[in-house]
């Protein structure tokens, strides 16, 4: 483990807190009830935030990059993992700390960092968790860049990955889309450069970069996945068919854990991918543009609150 990269933190006197409470993650019927229950338990544990609803057009990155400059250095988010993700753009490298209090669909953020997925257990590990300085990435594609806290990839899973959002979000009439987007969908020849030096040339239909221990259904690809490391974890799924990726995937939603050889991986500070015909490509979530996807690891950059048993904090 670096040095002061992760230490035990105890009860604080009451600071400035922001508050980015999304209504729509999770059960969105239950939300005004969730806002009440979270503010109670923040008060019985001195925190008073000031609170900002998420709402259709919210620009996150300048509200947060706005209480940062008023002095704010706790940033507490209520949702899901695009929430907090969209917060965490404004917040790297920054003096402020990332609270997660999850009530998303997936949370994959919070079981990363041993977060309680209840909201008593997760304001708890706010006060007497552990304060840690987690790795992020960077990805580039085309004009754009992007920081990234759990994945960047390029490929058929961004090319489904609208749809299916959609779909989960209750949305069922793009289950045509993602059924066609499936069916016709066709691999690449992708050619990787590992740190500037390494060449690999494979068929395969996706590639995808790791940060985080956990992406999509709370898939683990490894538990040697770690954002303590100061590395990033590149998969290329090679010689799988899409039927065969889709199997993957389902078992190791139960599994937990990858180990098929045909299943490429690599240990990188920085990767190049480009691919023969153009592929989308996604930094968490987020939609890229088609081409080729640069992605490099930087340590340290982004101060998170985390549960009391840290996962991964034994790889570092």
């Amino acid at each position: 483990m670096l040095p002061n990269q992760v230490d035990s933190v105890r009860p604080d006197p009451l600071k400035r807190a922001l508050l980015v409470f999304n209504p729509e993650a999770g059960d969105a019927s239950a939300a005004p009830y969730q806002l009440s229950e979270i503010l109670s338990l923040l008060q019985r544990a001195s925190i008073l935030p000031e609170v900002y609803m998420v709402e259709a057009g919210s620009r996150l990155p300048q509200v947060v990059t706005a209480a940062v400059r008023r002095g704010v250095r706790r940033v507490l988010v209520a949702g899901g993992d695009g929430t907090i993700e969209s917060v965490a753009q404004s917040l790297v490298g920054s003096p402020a700390t990332l609270g997660i209090i999850p009530k998303g669909t997936r949370n994959n953020l919070a079981l990363s960092l041993g977060i309680p997925l209840n909201f008593a257990g997760a304001v708890e590990a706010l006060r007497h968790g552990r304060r840690a300085l987690i790795d992020v990435g960077r990805a580039a594609c085309a004009s754009q860049e992007l920081w990234f806290v759990e994945t960047s990839s390029i490929g058929l899973l961004p090319a489904l990955y609208p749809a299916a959002d959609d779909i989960q979000h209750g949305n069922l009439s793009r289950i045509t889309e993602l059924l066609s987007t499936l069916v016709t969908y066709q691999p690449a020849t992708m050619r990787l450069t590992l740190d500037g030096s390494q060449q690999v040339e494979t068929q395969a239909y996706l590639a995808l970069v790791a940060n985080a221990p956990y992406f999509g259904v709370n898939i683990q690809f490894s538990p040697l996945v770690s954002f303590l490391d100061a590395w990033l974890d590149v998969f290329v799924f090679s010689n799988l068919t899409k039927l065969e990726l889709i199997g993957y995937a389902a078992a190791q939603i139960t599994a937990g854990t990858a180990d098929d050889s045909r299943i490429l991986h690599y240990r990188v500070k920085r990767v190049d991918i480009e691919t023969d015909t153009p592929m989308p490509v996604t930094a968490d979530g987020t939609q890229m543009g088609e081409g080729a996807l640069v992605a490099e690891v930087h340590p340290q950059r982004l101060r998170v609150m985390a549960g009391h048993d840290l996962p991964g904090e034994a790889l570092a």
